[in-house]
């Protein structure tokens, strides 16, 4: 059955366990390297450890617990306070003023009220490294591939899926780097869904794919958006938002600050040639009843430990600015 695709939003838009010197760049031993693939490696065991976007539909169903605060007896989000009428890119900005102004880390933001279409963006144009966020492009890039193929993930690529996405496992991350055919499955599974500024990264440096916020919105309404316009299917939505709903405990940090978490990846980077972090950060939370999709990215903070503040700091302030309490 033939899907319609999400088209891309035109706005525009990394922690570390341990340091690896390879080609001039800080690796992690810890879930966020962008180390060469491998032919063969071993899974660890799962649980081891502002215009709306066109075609856009709000994301499905709430599901038990997702509703939120302030949710009414039926149900239903609870209405946004009276709000004077102000461009939503302009309340972002100024909502994230105090954030940038504490910083000299780059910082891009993009949020989407899932319940009424509205978005907000700050810093159009901006692209950064994806570190680890980019597992969650890979495993859409694999599940895609599988449908193609009118089969079912394996129970190895699963364990792999459940490694790479909750404990945010490199080896797992390699494994199916390599299965869906590495940088040109990547850039293939984007242009399909319409991610217009991502690269996937060369030589198994899959940490150093290049993204926006604008476009990693367009990936987080493929996995969270009405399936019925998302390349996706309803199961492979229901398989990702399952893992990236249950992310490890130490793992639960950036835009989960904003509000109640319903779906989580994060990402994080030290480079080499200039001692800074790249600290990213995308997922789903709910508010008051209302679902928000927010992608966060950044580089140059001077520690891991910054950075996420950082970042939680500026989810924050986007989901204020774009419910009218700014």
């Amino acid at each position: 059955m033939a899907r319609h695709r999400i088209a891309p939003n035109p706005v525009t838009a990394l922690l570390v366990t341990g340091w690896v010197a390879a080609g001039g760049l800080l690796l992690t031993t810890g879930g966020d390297a962008p180390v060469p693939a491998r032919a063969a490696v071993a899974p660890v065991p799962p649980g081891s450890g502002a215009a709306p976007l066109p075609g856009l539909r709000a994301v499905g169903a709430v599901r038990a617990g997702e509703a939120g605060r302030g949710s009414g007896a039926d149900g239903k989000p609870s209405p946004k306070p009276d709000k004077p009428s102000v461009d939503p890119d302009e309340a972002l900005a100024t909502s994230l003023e105090p954030v940038v102004k504490s910083t000299s880390a780059s910082l891009s933001v993009v949020v989407l009220d899932t319940e009424d279409g509205d978005t907000a963006s700050y810093g159009s144009g901006k692209t950064y490294d994806t570190a680890s966020i980019v597992k969650v492009d890979i495993l859409v890039a694999l599940l895609l591939q599988a449908q193609d193929q009118d089969r079912h993930l394996t129970a190895e690529e699963k364990d792999y899926a459940t490694s790479m996405i909750r404990l945010s496992d490199n080896a797992s991350a390699d494994a199916l780097w390599i299965a869906i055919g590495g940088s040109s499955g990547l850039d293939e599974a984007n242009r399909r869904l319409g991610l217009k500024a991502t690269t996937a990264g060369v030589n198994g440096h899959w940490g150093l794919t290049q993204t926006t916020a604008a476009d990693q919105l367009v990936l987080l309404s493929a996995v969270f958006g009405d399936d019925s316009e998302s390349d996706l299917s309803e199961a492979s939505q229901t398989f990702i938002r399952g893992l990236m709903g249950t992310v490890s405990t130490d793992q639960d940090w950036g835009v989960s600050a904003a509000g109640t978490l319903t779906g989580l990846k994060n990402g994080w980077l030290p480079r080499t040639a200039t001692g800074l972090w790249d600290i990213n950060s995308i997922g789903r939370v709910t508010v008051d009843g209302h679902g928000y999709l927010l992608t966060v990215l950044s580089r140059g903070s001077a520690s891991k430990e910054a950075g996420v503040a950082m970042v939680e700091r500026a989810s924050k302030a986007a989901v204020r600015a774009l419910s009218g309490q700014a």
